[in-house]
C-alpha cells in the first residue's frame, strides 16, 4: 500500500548492462592505469566491488583522462545502487570519449538521470545519441521518444509558468512526518486527509480529520476508533455532506485481494463500522485512491486488475438504486494509458476529474491532469496542469473545493536534517486549472412539521430540463442535517421526502451568471394528514397561460409517486395567481392552470375520484403584491390533503 500511496519511481534504467572488460582500443597510455582497471576486473568477477572500486580510483588518480575507467565505476555504483556516483562518472567518461554507437545504453542512462534532475536539455541530447545508434530494444526506443517529447514540453512550460502559489499549512495539520491525500467535505469546515507517524513502511497509516475553526485549521484528530485500527488505513474519499466514507486498507481478514476498498457511514457524530465493498467492486488485485461524487453515488479509483489499459488505471463504479454497487467499468480512453493513470479525483460538480499520470505526455514521472465532460458525457483528453505544479519528479493527488477558489495538495520534501516529509498545502486555484464548473451547497436540516424534531429524509436534486436524477443524498436521522450541492448553469428541482409525510418541493434557478453563494435552507415536512397542504414549486407555465411546459414533468411525477405510494389519499389542486390583471382573468386562469395538473395525473393513472381542482384567482395571496418577488411567490399550484 505505501509503495503505491506514496506513488514512488524507481529510476528507469537500460536493461541491458554495461560489460566490464575494455572493447577495442584502451582510452589510457598508462600501462600501470591498464594493469589497476583489469585488477578491478577480477575483484569484480568475484562480487568485491569494493575492491574494484579502490583499484578503478588508482586508475583514474593515475590518468585523470582514463574515459573507460570511469565508465566502469560507474557499472559498479549501478549494481550497488549509488545513483550520484552513476551520474557523476558517467558524465566524466562520455565526456573523454568520442560518440559511439556502442556506448548507446550510456547515453540511454546518463539521459535517464539528467531527466531525474530536470536537466531536460542534457537529457534530451543523451536520448538523442541513443537513438542515432539505431539500438535494436524497441522499448527502450519508445521510451527515449517519449522523453524526448517531455522534454519539449517541459521547456515549453518552463517559459510559461502556472501562476501557482502553494502555501504550506500551519504546522498544527503537518504535525506527522508523512501527511498525504487531502479533501474537504462540500461546506469546507472539515479536512480529511491520511498521515503517518513516521516514514517507514511497518509504521500505522490513519485518517485523520482538522475541522475549520475561525478561518483556520484546528489541530487534526482520528476520525473514529472504529475506522482506524493497527490495519493500516489511509487515501480517504468522503461525500459532500460528509456522511460517507470510502477509505483503502490491505491485508484484512476480510479482504478480497492486496489491497480493498472499505465504507462507511455516519449518523450524527458516530461512524458505522467499516464494511468491505465486497467482490463486486474488489477484485484479487491492488485496489485503492477512491474518489466519490457529491451524493456518494459514484466511485472513481485506481486498480491493477486485469482487463485495463495500463498497470494502474482508473475505474467506475454506480450505486444502484438497492443499495448495492454496479461492477466496476474501466474509464478507458482517453483518461487511461498504456502507463500508470491513479489518484483519480472527482470535482463536486461531477464536471471535471483530476488524476496522476506517467502515461500521458508529461514532464517527467507522474504529472497531474484534468479532463472534463464533453457532449454526451465523454471525457476530454487530459490536459497536463503544467509547471510548476508538474515537475521532473513524482506529483501527488490533487483536490480543488466546489468553489473552485482553493485546492490542495501533498509535496515531498526533505528537512535540513535529510529525513524524507511530505507535507500539505493550500494554494488559490488558476483560472486554467478549475473545474468546468463552479459549484455550491445548500445545507441545512429537516424537520417534522409539527413536533419540530429532526427527520431522516430522502433529499433528491433534479434537473428539471432533462428530468434526471442529479443527485441524492440522505437527512441525518439524528440531527436532520442535510447538505446537497449546487453548480451553475442548471435549473434544479429539490425534493425532500419520508414515509408518512407531504413530499417538499422546492426550486433553484442557477441558468443565469450569477454569484455562487451557499444556501441555507431548513425544511419542514408535514405529516399526510387532511388539511395538510404544500407549494408545488417545479410546475411551469408561459405568462398569461394554462399549458404546462415541458420540464414540468419531474414534480407532476413526482406527484404520481406520491399518490401510487399513498393510496388512500384524496387531494386537492388549487391555482393561484398575482393581482396583474382582472379578477375574473385571474379566476380563470388559475383554475384552467390547476385543471391542467389534475388532467395529466388523471391522464397517467391517478382515478378521478381521488383528485379535484379548483381556481382562486388572486383572492389567497402569501405576501402583498409590492413587489415582483412577492407577486412571483403568489403565483403558485398548491396541492391540499383532502
Amino acid at each position: 500500500m505505501v509503495k503505491h500511496l506514496l506513488l514512488s519511481l524507481l529510476l528507469v534504467l537500460s536493461t541491458a548492462s554495461y560489460s566490464f572488460a575494455q572493447t577495442g582500443k584502451s582510452s589510457t597510455n598508462s600501462r600501470k592505469a591498464v594493469t589497476l582497471y583489469y585488477k578491478a576486473e577480477e575483484a569484480a568477477q568475484g562480487r568485491d566491488f569494493n575492491k574494484a572500486l579502490v583499484y578503478l580510483a588508482e586508475a583514474v588518480e593515475r590518468d585523470p583522462k582514463y574515459a573507460d575507467a570511469y565508465l566502469k565505476i560507474a557499472s559498479l555504483h549501478r549494481a550497488m545502487g549509488n545513483k550520484p556516483e552513476v551520474f557523476e562518472n558517467l558524465q566524466k567518461g562520455l565526456a573523454l570519449k568520442p560518440y559511439s554507437p556502442s556506448l548507446v545504453n550510456s547515453y540511454f542512462d546518463l539521459a535517464d538521470l539528467h531527466f531525474e534532475r530536470g536537466d531536460y536539455e542534457q537529457s534530451k541530447k543523451n536520448f538523442e545519441l541513443f537513438l542515432k545508434g539505431k539500438p535494436r530494444n524497441a522499448k527502450m526506443m519508445d521510451y527515449a521518444r517519449q522523453q524526448i517529447q517531455s522534454a519539449d514540453l517541459a521547456a515549453a512550460a518552463m517559459l510559461k509558468p502556472v501562476d501557482f502559489d502553494p502555501v504550506r499549512l500551519p504546522s498544527d495539520v503537518n504535525s506527522f512526518e508523512l501527511q498525504y491525500f487531502p479533501s474537504t467535505t462540500a461546506d469546507q469546515r472539515n479536512l480529511i486527509f491520511t498521515a503517518r507517524t513516521g516514514n517507514r513502511p511497518d509504521q500505522d497509516e490513519n485518517i485523520y480529520v482538522s475541522q475549520k475553526q475561525n478561518s483556520s485549521w484546528g489541530k487534526p484528530t482520528s476520525i473514529s476508533a472504529i475506522i482506524n485500527t493497527p490495519a493500516n488505513e489511509g487515501a480517504a474519499t468522503i461525500s459532500g455532506d460528509g456522511k460517507t466514507l470510502v477509505f483503502t486498507s490491505c491485508n484484512r481478514s476480510d479482504s478480497q485481494g492486496d489491497c480493498d476498498l472499505y465504507i462507511s457511514f455516519r449518523t450524527g457524530n458516530e461512524w458505522s463500522k467499516p464494511k468491505n465493498m465486497g467482490p463486486m467492486v474488489n477484485s484479487k488485485a491492488w485496489d485503492s485512491q477512491p474518489s466519490l461524487s457529491a451524493d456518494g453515488r459514484t466511485l472513481y479509483f485506481t486498480s491493477t486488475r486485469g482487463g485495463g489499459i495500463g498497470k494502474e488505471d482508473i475505474w467506475v463504479t454506480y450505486l444502484k438504486e438497492d443499495g448495492s454497487w454496479q461492477k466496476p467499468e474501466n474509464m478507458g480512453e482517453p483518461v487511461n494509458s498504456k502507463g500508470r493513470d491513479m489518484a483519480p479525483f472527482v470535482h463536486v460538480s461531477g464536471s471535471t476529474l483530476y488524476f496522476v499520470s506517467d502515461g500521458h505526455l508529461g514532464m517527467g514521472g507522474l504529472d497531474v491532469f484534468k479532463t472534463s465532460q464533453g457532449p454526451g458525457q465523454k471525457w476530454t483528453i487530459p490536459q497536463n496542469m503544467g509547471y510548476p505544479l508538474n515537475t521532473h519528479a513524482d506529483e501527488g493527488s490533487m483536490f480543488i473545493t466546489a468553489d473552485n477558489k482553493k485546492g490542495y495538495y501533498s509535496r515531498q520534501e526533505m528537512t535540513e536534517s535529510g529525513v524524507f516529509t511530505i507535507q500539505l498545502y493550500e494554494f488559490d486555484v488558476p483560472e486554467g486549472w478549475r473545474s468546468k464548473v463552479n459549484s455550491t451547497y445548500a445545507q441545512g436540516r429537516v424537520f417534522h412539521a409539527d413536533t419540530k424534531k429532526p427527520l431522516g429524509a430522502v433529499v433528491q436534486l433534479y434537473d428539471v430540463s432533462s428530468d434526471s436524477l442529479v443527485q441524492q443524498v440522505h437527512s441525518d436521522k439524528i440531527s436532520g442535517e442535510y447538505t446537497i450541492v449546487l453548480s451553475e448553469g442548471k435549473q434544479y428541482a429539490l425534493y425532500v421526502s419520508a414515509p408518512n409525510f407531504l413530499l417538499n418541493s422546492l426550486s433553484f434557478d442557477y441558468i443565469s451568471q450569477k454569484t455562487l453563494s451557499p444556501v441555507a435552507l431548513d425544511v419542514y415536512l408535514k405529516p399526510i394528514k387532511s388539511g395538510a397542504n404544500i407549494v408545488l414549486s417545479n410546475l411551469f407555465f408561459d405568462t398569461g397561460q394554462y399549458k404546462l411546459e415541458r420540464k414540468s414533468k419531474t414534480e407532476l411525477d413526482k406527484l404520481i409517486t406520491f399518490m401510487r405510494q399513498n393510496i388512500g389519499v384524496k387531494i386537492e389542486i388549487s391555482g393561484h395567481t398575482d393581482d396583474v390583471g382582472s379578477d375574473q382573468d385571474n379566476k380563470v386562469l388559475s383554475e384552467r392552470r390547476a385543471k391542467s395538473v389534475a388532467d395529466y395525473l388523471r391522464s397517467n393513472g391517478v382515478p378521478k375520484d381521488r383528485i379535484t381542482h379548483i381556481g382562486h384567482g388572486e383572492s389567497k395571496p402569501v405576501r402583498p403584491n409590492t413587489s415582483e418577488e412577492n407577486r412571483s411567490q403568489n403565483r403558485r399550484i398548491e396541492m391540499r390533503v383532502l
